[in-house]
This record gives C-alpha cells, sequence and structure tokens, in this order.
C-alpha cells in the first residue's frame, strides 16, 4: 500500500497537466481572442508533458517478485 502512495502524486500530476492542456487547447479553438495561438500550442504541449508523468506512474505501479530479481546474498561474515 505505500508504493501506491508514492505514485499518487504522479496520477493526480498526469491528470491536471491533461484536464489543464484541453482546457488551454479549446479555449484557443473557441474563444474569439487575438493571442488563439498561445493557447492552441501550449494545450498540447502541456498534454505531451503528461505522458511523462504518466510514464512514472506506470513504472511506478510495476511490481517484480523476489525470485525473478535473481539477486545473490553475500554474507558479510
Amino acid at each position: 500500500m505505500e508504493q501506491r502512495k508514492n505514485t499518487i502524486v504522479f496520477l493526480t500530476l498526469a491528470v491536471v497537466f491533461d484536464i489543464v492542456g484541453l482546457i488551454l487547447f479549446f479555449l484557443g479553438i473557441f474563444a474569439p481572442l487575438s493571442f488563439w495561438d498561445f493557447f492552441v500550442l501550449s494545450g498540447p504541449l502541456l498534454i505531451f508533458f503528461s505522458l511523462v508523468f504518466w510514464i512514472f506512474w506506470y513504472m511506478g505501479n510495476l511490481v517484480v517478485p523476489e525470485e525473478e530479481l535473481n539477486l545473490t546474498k553475500h554474507d558479510i561474515l
């Protein structure tokens, strides 16, 4: 369960970046603004940056059993 707490941050950031990116994109398309191109270009850019957080979230949820790790146990003494 502790592992889920670490990845919830990345999930939250990914969803927030996606939502803000979509809002900016649609604002640039439908709002009659003179600087619409800023919104149309920055929206998809934020969505693209959210892929980093989606990848971190996915990698944080991967679980590898100890048998598959092939870790050797070294004795100190």
